[in-house]
């Protein structure tokens, strides 16, 4: 499986997390939320939503989602909007995992925080098929979605 948007090994940084044991629909809209920010940003708003300061605004999946007040980049006032934690960590160990790999990779690229990120994608993984015992004897289905997530870094241009 590559990656979704183009690189270029000169300017750019990528990590990828692969089978996450995250919601799928949280970790599309966080990437959508992060892709075009820079890294800071990023790094800022991630850590907002794991103390719950910051929600992330839903624009796709929030059918019954609460409106919330927001903060930071977000200021045109509330929104449907959620605190997605358990992604939102996992997300973060990817993006960190990807300003890293630009530290080693590129020396060109310089202090990280000229950093902006290009593509932020997240897709469906692997469903890991579990059964979940009942009364009398039964069972029924009980599947754990996997989540492929993949960012690239580029650098910003003044």
């Amino acid at each position: 499986m590559g990656y979704t948007g183009n690189f270029d090994p000169e300017r750019m940084a990528r990590a990828t997390g692969r089978e996450l044991h995250i919601s799928p629909k949280h970790s599309v809209e966080i990437c959508r939320a992060i892709r075009g920010l820079p890294i800071t940003s990023a790094i800022d708003l991630l850590e907002n939503v794991i103390i719950k300061k910051e929600a992330v605004p839903f624009k796709k999946y929030n059918s019954m989602v609460p409106h919330r007040r927001r903060s930071g980049y977000a200021t045109k006032g509330a929104g449907p909007g959620r605190y997605p934690v358990k992604a939102a960590k996992a997300i973060l160990r990817v993006l960190k995992s990807a300003q890293s790999n630009a530290d080693k990779s590129i020396d060109d690229l310089g202090d990280t925080e000229n950093l902006r990120i290009a593509t932020a994608a997240a897709s469906r993984g692997r469903v890991i098929g579990g059964w979940m015992p009942r009364a009398h004897g039964r069972w029924e289905k009980f599947n754990q979605d996997t989540v492929n997530v993949e960012i690239i870094l580029e650098i910003m241009e003044d």
